[in-house]
């Protein structure tokens, strides 16, 4: 599998943009990836590897790297995966805990999951007036150096997979064993270079195809759901064992649709965070899954705001921007939607937005840099996040 370094940190950025981490999300959650601008590089033989910063990470931010780099390898190839099984139709990323929310928030003043075992991300093929299809996704990352001595048993990806696969248990649609789930784990020091690892357990996962209009529509506001977790699974009776009950996040059937519209809805505020959108993103939430978080202003100078707008590859876009260093040296980064599918989700209008990021998919440039700009990743969603060098402060180009 071929990507850039650039690629798998707009993967992580736009699957995370949800992820509630205070008021300071504008420069925590929102550009957490532009961290690890200079942990990956390219061997001669164009393997990715681990720069040496990115090998030499101090206390703490070593586990971290290894968890946000892993989810990013992870989610890039879910992603492939799942684009090169379903070519014609669009795929959205979303963080697992913002869409469960909705459903099974203990009641609180701040809602939580508490510590329930749980997938970290959902990945919808979808395709307007057609059934969608869910895949659970566990992700994982080390940086173990296994050796050929390396038991089985000590193999941290071994580990990460298995307790993946239960997470993955815990989460069902309709009944039991009937969602396709695909497990990895990132080995970000092995021996071949950057190594995922993949399990996957095969599934229906069929939504129902929603009306394009009306209140079981993706443009109805959503209500929330108070569905059990103990007990709600239901194992049929196999090889002499008699009929069992499993803790678990079941979505029943009768609530199918529902949650076709929680996935839809969630994912459109995705797309709206990425552009540095607040009070807007704010319709397609519930209570629980945060929306009053994103109603209130944040402190100045913490937060992302949708004040930007750059022309790139023929396509304007719409978005938020922001400057950092990267030893000393002045770098711009830049997120963004399709200004066209920017309005229709202001608007409201989830399911006209589907339907022209459909239409549009094949339209938006496939190049990993752009004129005036440097690393770039173009989502076929009419999605981008771009970088550029600044020229320093006496007017001279730094690079």
């Amino acid at each position: 599998m071929a990507a850039t370094p650039w690629d798998l940190i707009s993967v992580f950025a736009r699957a995370t943009t949800l992820a509630r981490q205070g008021r300071g999300r504008g420069l925590a959650e929102h550009w957490q990836g532009l961290k690890y601008c200079q942990a990956l590089g390219a061997r001669s033989g164009g393997h990715l590897y681990l720069t040496e910063d990115g090998q030499s990470p101090e206390l703490s931010y070593r586990a971290m790297q290894a968890r946000e780099l892993g989810r990013a390898f992870g989610l890039a190839v879910a992603e492939r995966t799942v684009r090169n099984r379903f070519p014609d139709h669009m795929i959205s990323t979303l963080d697992a805990d913002a869409v469960l929310l909705a459903g099974f928030a203990r009641s609180g003043t701040r809602p939580s999951l508490g510590a329930r075992p749980r997938p970290d991300f959902f990945v919808e093929a979808w395709r307007p007036g057609e059934p969608s299809r869910v895949f659970v996704v566990t992700v994982n990352g080390n940086h173990q150096i296994a050796t050929k001595r390396t038991a089985k048993a000590e193999r941290s990806a071994y580990k990460q997979l298995a307790r993946g696969s239960e997470r993955a248990e815990h989460f069902h649609l309709a009944e039991w064993d009937n969602t396709p789930c695909l497990l990895f784990s990132t080995e970000l020091v092995a021996t071949e270079g950057i190594t995922v690892n993949a399990l996957e357990a095969r599934g229906k996962g069929l939504l129902p195809t929603r009306p394009s209009e009306g209140r079981k529509s993706a443009d109805a506001v959503l209500g929330e759901r108070n569905l059990p977790y103990a007990g709600s699974v239901k194992l049929p009776a196999s090889e002499g064992r008699r009929e069992r009950i499993h803790d678990g996040f079941l979505i029943p059937r009768r609530e199918l649709n529902w949650y076709g519209q929680l996935l839809a809805r969630t994912a459109a505020a995705g797309q709206l965070a990425l552009a540095g959108a607040g009070t807007e993103m704010a319709q397609y939430l519930t209570y629980k899954q945060g929306r009053k978080h994103y109603e209130q202003k944040t402190f100045a100078g913490s937060s992302s705001i949708r004040d930007a707008r750059h022309t790139i590859g023929g396509t304007e876009y719409v978005g938020t921007d922001q400057v950092f260093r990267l030893n000393r040296v002045r770098v711009e980064a830049f997120s963004g939607i399709a200004e066209e599918l920017y309005e229709l989700l202001v608007k409201g209008q989830v399911e006209e937005y589907r339907n022209r990021a459909f239409d549009l998919r094949d339209t938006y440039p496939t190049g990993t840099t752009a004129p005036l700009w440097g690393p770039v990743s173009f989502g076929d969603d009419g999605t981008v996040i771009a970088l550029r060098v600044l020229p320093d402060r006496d007017g001279a180009g730094n690079r």
